[in-house]
């Protein structure tokens, strides 16, 4: 949930400051301070413990702990895959690996993440457009500036946390250490990364992709909302995890290259004006 929604939705749950520091664990303090605007970039674990009271039930999330007091964000389960002939039962989400990811058929494209699997969307027109035009810009300042990295595009396999429980197709990725591009893909957390949202992919982005990729060390994650024209950017350093917001009127600063790459998101939002026009 982005703060806006966060905001909504207290207000729709008629919720005070106080019970929500309860219910989260946050301090009462800090909700105080982002509900009332004066903290625009709560860490990330801050924003997943509000997130987690403030979520709808009707999203078809629900709430768990990894066993060491850190929070986790777990779909309901889903039908289940049978993965192939060689199992003689239908596993439960939770209990898959990669090699039911790998014995599922090849125009059938899901994530694996922490065991359950996720059924994938095909992309929208609009979505391939502005993923599109944000890797062109990411991949002219690498040709043009001599960096030692790959931008890359879904699909492509990154096995997040080099272990057999999750294998993620993130929509756009740069990896700038050469050790970790293997034949299959990507073996452990590219530099950067990048995901298009859509009403599918939402709360798969925002909640449990977000966790995944800072907890398995990806310096920087973007979310593009194209429907807000917002850009959600949350890094990391060695101590904590900051959100920055920027909207498509911006030139938006690249901080894995100390923002001497700015993405021009008024060019994005005049494609998709177009595009919006010509339909």
């Amino acid at each position: 949930m982005t703060l806006r929604e966060m905001k909504s939705r207290k207000k729709e749950l008629g919720l005070s400051n106080k019970e929500i520091s309860k219910r989260s664990g946050v301090p009462l303090g800090t909700v105080q301070k982002i509900f009332g605007g004066v903290t625009e970039a709560p860490r990330m674990e801050t924003i997943i413990a509000l997130e987690r009271v403030l979520r709808r039930d009707t999203d078809g999330y629900a709430a768990g702990s990894s066993g060491n007091g850190e929070s986790l964000f777990v779909a309901e389960p889903v039908p289940a895959y049978n993965a192939g002939p060689s199992f003689r039962h239908v596993k439960k989400q939770g209990e898959y690996t990669l090699e039911d990811y790998y014995a599922l058929p090849d125009d059938r494209r899901v994530e694996l993440i922490d065991g359950v699997i996720y059924d994938m969307a095909a992309p929208s027109h609009e979505h391939q457009l502005v993923s599109g035009e944000l890797s062109y810009q990411l991949q002219d300042f690498v040709k043009k500036n001599g960096e030692k990295c790959h931008v890359l595009t879904a699909p492509l396999d990154v096995q997040l946390d080099r272990d057999s429980r999750t294998m993620v197709q993130p929509d756009i990725l740069v990896i700038c250490d050469h050790d970790k591009v293997n034949s299959r893909g990507i073996f452990g957390a590219p530099d950067f990364i990048a995901e298009i949202l859509s009403p599918a992919t939402a709360k798969t982005d925002l909640t449990i992709k977000l966790y995944k990729y800072m907890k398995a060390g990806v310096r920087e994650y973007w979310v593009v909302d194209p429907e807000n024209r917002q850009i959600f950017i949350y890094q990391k350093n060695e101590e904590s995890i900051f959100l920055v917001t920027y909207t498509f009127d911006d030139l938006v600063p690249v901080g894995i290259w100390d923002g001497r790459c700015r993405v021009d998101f008024l060019e994005i939002a005049r494609e998709m004006a177009v595009w919006r026009n010509e339909r």
